[in-house]
């Protein structure tokens, strides 16, 4: 859901660097994760972690309602 209803791509700030979320992902363990980049640099970074920024995209309450049901 996560996937077909996040508006990207959106900046926002990770550790005081600016980057942009350009997708989301499933690792092989099982963990979704925000793809970040800043240039030519990706990182991943999970969901759970990802700040949002301020307004938050469209489609941020689907990362809500998995923050909620993670616990």
């Amino acid at each position: 859901m996560l996937e077909e209803n996040l508006a990207v791509p959106f900046g926002t700030t990770v550790l005081g660097v600016e980057v942009t979320v350009r997708g989301v992902d499933l690792t092989q363990d099982g963990r979704i994760v925000a793809l970040c980049f800043r240039g030519r640099v990706r990182q991943e970074i999970g969901i759970l972690e990802l700040p949002m920024p301020t307004p938050a995209p469209d489609g941020a309450e689907w990362i809500e309602a998995y923050r909620h049901w993670t616990g």
